[in-house]
């Protein structure tokens, strides 16, 4: 506990001194938001229907501490649907973006059917409130927020297209979509470079990966796609804004998946390396200093247990990157149906999601070991998507 606090108060510290010398300082997260589903269970490597369900939730969670707690978590729509990456926090921490792919089918509730909402949550309130919902397209999934906090892009899954949100303050308004494909393209994320001038967009349905040019609220598709694993999911962009991470989830057939590398500092951006991790790599996120990978993969525990490619636990992995590659560092068990992770700000802790177990355990990296502290948060829901806000350096 203690050296966590040292740590985080050094940084901080450190932080500030600079800023006084009148240079930039690199800001740190404060905070993570998980949105929970309470719509769909597991039965038996079958996702299946709550009868009745408890509304999902959005849970904030304090990273300033260790164990890290839970502030508040409050009612709003979410899904398990799509890629970990369903929530989205401005860089100021004043507002939570999260998307709601799946409801409950009206004609017939052991059914679900595409969503279009987007809720827009005040995280400054007391308590933190939802203050606004947004349409965009159907089934909406991964989204990212621009490093200006002005712009938001939203990866519409049941429709093919990427709606564009801009952002003024607490102001969050749909301003356009932009075409890539019908709903057979299955966009599912889209992470945005440092810059806010580029935009990665993951198509799961024809395992591309697309890329977008920003200029303010002006997107285009640039026609250039770049050719990844089978079916890429989940995606992060470094700070430095040199690459960007892919997670090609495949076809669930029970083969090893894979991550793809792409190198962002050539012109045009490329893919230059991919390697297999395991069984559906479904999380995956950076580190904010970028030296660290982390993975998560379903390892066979979201099948039935007569499957002969079903295993008891998921697992996380931790790859060092280094020169555009990746490479093995460490990794650890985990739960059922395991979903999204996030780094704390100093890069000692990562926090993973279970689905079945609906809470988040948290490991401890030190040096090229990963371990289990034995913390656990507990949410109200399903644990299906987790975030930590993107800083500019």
């Amino acid at each position: 506990m203690l050296d966590f606090r040292r740590t985080h108060w050094a940084l901080w510290l450190g932080a500030a001194v600079v800023g006084m010398l009148g240079h930039t300082p690199v800001l740190l997260a404060q905070i993570a938001v998980s949105a929970n589903d309470n719509k769909l269970m597991l039965v038996n490597g079958a996702a299946t229907v709550v009868p009745n369900p408890a509304p999902d939730t959005v849970a904030i969670i304090d990273l300033k501490q260790f164990p890290p707690k839970i502030l508040a978590e409050i009612e709003a729509p979410a899904s398990v649907v799509g890629p970990p990456l369903s929530v989205a926090i401005t860089p100021d921490e004043s507002l939570a973006l999260v998307t709601a792919a799946m409801k409950i089918d009206p004609n017939d509730a052991t059914k679900q059917v595409p969503d279009n909402r987007l809720s827009v949550i005040d995280l400054k309130a007391s308590p933190p409130a939802v203050i606004a919902t947004v349409e965009t397209g159907k089934g909406p999934a991964g989204l990212s927020i621009n490093r200006q906090g002005t712009l938001a892009l939203v990866a519409n899954r049941s429709e093919g297209t990427v709606s564009v949100l801009s952002i003024n303050g607490k102001d969050v308004k749909n301003v356009g979509a932009v075409p890539l494909g019908d709903e057979k393209t299955s966009v599912s994320h889209v992470a945005i470079s440092p810059d806010g001038k580029t935009a990665l967009v993951t198509r799961q349905g024809d395992s591309m990966v697309a890329v977008l040019a920003i200029d303010g609220t002006k997107v285009e598709y640039t026609k250039r796609d770049l050719t990844v694993g089978v079916s890429p999911y989940g995606a992060a962009i470094s700070a430095d804004g040199t690459l960007a991470v892919v997670a090609n989830i495949g076809r669930g057939s029970g083969d090893n998946d894979t991550v793809s590398v792409i190198d962002m500092t050539v012109k045009p951006v490329r893919t230059v390396e991919t390697i297999t991790v395991g069984q559906t790599p479904e999380g995956i996120n950076l580190s904010s200093d970028g030296k660290l990978c982390a993975v998560i993969i379903m390892n066979g525990s979201n099948k039935p247990k007569d499957s002969p490619f079903y295993n008891d636990h998921g697992k996380v992995l931790v790859y060092r990157v280094e020169q555009k590659k990746l490479t093995k560092l460490a990794e650890a068990p985990l739960g059922h149906w395991s979903q999204g992770v996030a780094f704390t700000p100093d890069n000692q802790y990562v926090l993973v999601q279970n689905m079945v177990e609906k809470d988040i355990m948290i490991f401890k990296l030190d040096g090229s070991k990963l371990e289990d502290t034995g913390q656990r948060l507990k949410m109200k829901g399903g644990a299906a998507a987790i975030r930590t806000a993107e800083k500019p350096l």
